[in-house]
């Protein structure tokens, strides 16, 4: 499109800039160049960059006219491209999230749990063997063998819980939520929770989205806003919306930390979206997860 603009109004040179970077240009740039925003909603997305022809000292009216023209689809077309590079950064975020969380697992097992069942295995063994010829050391060892089966036990349930809470499957969000609520230390603010007389079944991974969203706004406003009071409610109107709000003193601006942006991307991986941020009333988080999971790009079908 440059090239036909420069052509048409026999101009030496044309670009357009988005977020201080140059997407496109055509020809060489002269030692005058004037500018056009470039609007979307209002909102400025760019701005077109335009070649003055030599001996001139600025632009035509009906240059200026005509670019101005040109302005509104370019505007369109530069809003549009910002929409896919953020949702190509986000997608490449989520994959890098995922494979993270495949690495710690990994890890977790190979690490952890597996040095643990190799050396249960061992000391059975060597228990099998003194049963015998000391049966008092074979009783340490079984002790020991006993405290580690407990304990990668205990691991084994933490890598449960990270993949899915155990209290989703035995409670559903709702009840799950409660119980959170109820766990809460006495002295903390007063938490209400508002849920729908019954929720429609949802998909595995919409619920422990919105848990892990619920949860961690919830301990964020409990833990950091100076609140006397925080609700948590859950809607669903086509997709389950979750809210979270403090009477904490708000004002300036959340930075994005870990716990914000894990929010977020567990929103975006669903298709959905999350907005946080303080005002003169306290804190608000809120949450928009569909409730039909989208068709990811190049997974397996």
């Amino acid at each position: 499109m440059l090239q036909v603009v420069a052509a048409a109004l026999r101009l030496p040179y044309a670009a357009v800039r988005g977020d201080g970077v140059g997407w496109t240009d055509s020809g060489t740039p002269p030692t005058r160049i004037e500018s056009i925003s470039l609007r979307y909603r209002g909102a400025p997305v760019g701005e077109l960059l335009v070649g003055v022809r030599a001996g001139q000292s600025a632009l035509t009216r009906a240059d200026r006219s005509v670019l101005e023209l040109l302005a509104g689809p370019l505007a369109v077309a530069v809003h549009a491209t910002a929409l896919s590079a953020d949702l190509q950064r986000s997608r490449e975020r989520i994959v890098g999230a995922r494979e993270e969380e495949r690495r710690r697992l990994r890890r977790d097992l190979h690490d952890g749990l597996g040095p643990v069942l190799t050396g249960m295995a061992f000391q059975a063994e060597a228990a099998r063997n003194l049963v015998r010829t000391d049966p008092d050391r074979a009783e340490e060892l079984l002790a020991t063998l006993r405290n580690e089966a407990a304990e990668a036990i205990d691991g084994v349930r933490r890598l449960a819980y990270a993949l899915h809470p155990p209290s989703l499957a035995e409670l559903g969000l709702a009840g799950a939520l409660r119980r959170q609520v109820g766990q809460l230390e006495a002295g903390s603010p007063v938490v209400t929770l508002e849920v729908p007389d019954a929720l429609p079944a949802l998909p595995a991974a919409v619920e422990v989205a919105a848990y892990r969203i619920a949860v961690e706004a919830l301990t964020n406003a409990v833990r950091h806003a100076g609140a006397e009071h925080v609700g948590v409610r859950l809607h669903v109107d086509g997709a389950l919306e979750i809210a979270v709000d403090d009477d904490g003193p708000g004002g300036g601006c959340w930075q994005p930390g870990v716990g914000l942006t894990s929010m977020r991307e567990r929103a975006a991986e669903l298709g959905g979206s999350l907005l946080a941020a303080p005002d003169d009333g306290g804190g608000h988080v809120r949450a928009r997860l569909p409730l039909l999971e989208p068709t990811v790009p190049g997974a397996p079908g």
